[in-house]
């Protein structure tokens, strides 16, 4: 964030004199400081001081009023609650092109500034873009108005993949922290139907997860319309993929096509599900297929559990059979992971017990654990069941990911005191910290749900998104 602000050439000459300086001899924090504020003009110790002296980080809020920027900061908190902090944000911003640049330092809580230079007007191409290429450590918050044109920005490719990838993790931390609507995120998401870059759809997909989840504990109403839009978004980058390797592509499109299609299975896209049906009835037959490389395995198995149920088991059935027959961990670990996957509560408490069996490693046991959000209560009920065999069984590090795999995904504080109840005298040194910040995303959930019931425009908005045509 320094080098950023003061520049590559800037900083490297001050830290080049600060080694010559105190070569052979020590050196203090504040001399380091010095040097670069010598170098550079600008009061690096006042500003590093905020950075490096207290908690966190800010977000910044930043609006147009009467041909002006007004910037705003505050502490930023996941859980959505206020504190005291300030810090001296290097702030860079770019309108409209990267050509047009503009750095300042953010030393108040409120401050204004003047963007004529830029021909900032009505054009929704005239956008505004802060903490240009993801430098500084501060969130962004637009007003509605910037936002759109950020939008407009997206979907007509004018903003470097890092960038995009800035605003969408932004706007999803805001959702989550209730500083930002949920329709503002999923409109904003939108905007990112023709992504093709690894790092951005990764994250997308990610966020897709997570929203799914908290809206089917909010509004389990909205499900149908929130996977078809969530599958909407989706469609164009794994048309773009496909199933199939093609000449050249890098390994990060290997990937992608890899985390799209799984995310296409959770969806319940029928022609991936349909296809990976295919392709793993030909696995079966041949181990050696060219059908089904490791790349979109994973996908391939997910879908496979999507269909399961106790009363349909095959696809459970023969998905153990290839994990008895390979020697492969990294297959195992797949598998595992797959398995746990299954809608059908039933089978996903069979998986567990299965991962506690002496057919998995003990190490590969929590790769079991990540299960699909109607297995949340059966794996809850597993590991209260079975904590006093797996404290004995497993380490420290690993009984921690029993704890956050397990707990985190609830979104109720009914959740939070029973969880409480169960551990308050089971709690040890090795699971402390991890049970504590499990509790706390559990209430982070629970406060974003109550968010989202609130929130009276959402059931058109999903609708609107749903069967929007491109």
């Amino acid at each position: 964030m320094l080098q950023s602000y003061l520049g590559v050439e800037c900083f490297q000459k001050s830290l080049a004199s600060y080694i010559k300086k105190h070569a052979y001899s020590n050196a203090k924090t504040e001399d380091l400081w010095a040097a670069l504020e010598e170098g550079s003009g600008e009061p690096v110790t006042k500003l590093m001081n905020t950075w490096t002296k207290q908690k966190g980080y800010p977000v910044v809020s930043v609006k147009v009023k009467d041909q002006k920027l007004e910037f705003e900061q505050s502490q930023f908190f996941s859980s959505g609650s206020h504190g005291d902090g300030q810090w001296v944000v290097p702030i860079t911003l770019c309108c409209g092109s990267y050509e047009k640049k503009k750095s300042f330092l953010l030393q108040t809580k409120l401050e204004t500034q003047d963007v004529k230079e830029f021909s900032f007007d009505s054009n929704k191409a005239s956008w505004i873009k802060l903490n240009v290429d993801q430098t500084g450590f501060y969130r962004v918050k637009y007003d509605e108005e910037l936002a759109t044109r950020l939008r407009y920005a997206i979907e007509n490719k004018r903003l470097t993949g890092t960038d995009r990838f800035g605003i969408l993790d932004d706007s999803f931390a805001l959702c989550m922290a209730r500083q930002l609507p949920l329709t503002s995120l999923l409109t904003l998401m939108a905007a990112y139907r023709e992504e093709l870059e690894y790092t951005v759809l990764s994250n997308l997909i990610s966020i897709t997860r997570k929203v799914g989840r908290i809206v089917a504990d909010a509004r389990p109403d909205l499900m149908d319309n929130i996977n078809q839009f969530f599958i909407n978004l989706f469609q164009y980058s794994a048309e773009k993929l496909g199933w199939d390797a093609k000449q050249g592509e890098s390994h990060l499109d290997a990937m992608l096509r890899g985390e799209i299609l799984t995310a296409l299975a959770v969806f319940g896209h029928k022609e991936t599900l349909n296809e990976a049906s295919r392709r793993f009835d030909a696995f079966l037959n041949d181990r050696n297929t060219p059908l089904l490389p490791p790349d979109i395995r994973k996908a391939t198995y997910v879908a496979v559990m999507q269909a399961v149920t106790s009363s349909s088991r095959i696809g459970f059935e023969s998905l153990l059979r290839v994990y008895r027959e390979t020697d492969l961990s990294q297959e195992k670990i797949r598998i595992l992971g797959s398995l746990s996957s299954c809608p059908d509560p039933a089978i996903v408490l069979e998986v567990l017990k299965f991962s506690l069996s002496p057919e998995v490693r003990s190490q590969d046991a929590i790769y079991g654990l990540r299960v699909s959000k109607e297995g949340r209560e059966v794996a809850w009920t597993w590991l209260k069941d079975n904590w006093d065999y797996i404290v004995k069984t497993f380490g420290g590090f690993l009984i921690s990911r029993f704890v956050s795999e397990v707990v985190s995904p609830f979104a109720s504080f009914e959740k939070v005191k029973e969880v409480e109840e169960f551990f308050a005298s089971r709690e040890t040194p090795a699971i402390a910290r991890t049970l504590k910040q499990s509790i706390e995303r559990v209430n982070i959930n629970a406060n974003w749900v109550k968010n989202i019931q609130e929130d009276k425009n959402l059931g058109e908005a999903v609708q609107e998104l749903a069967y929007r045509k491109y």
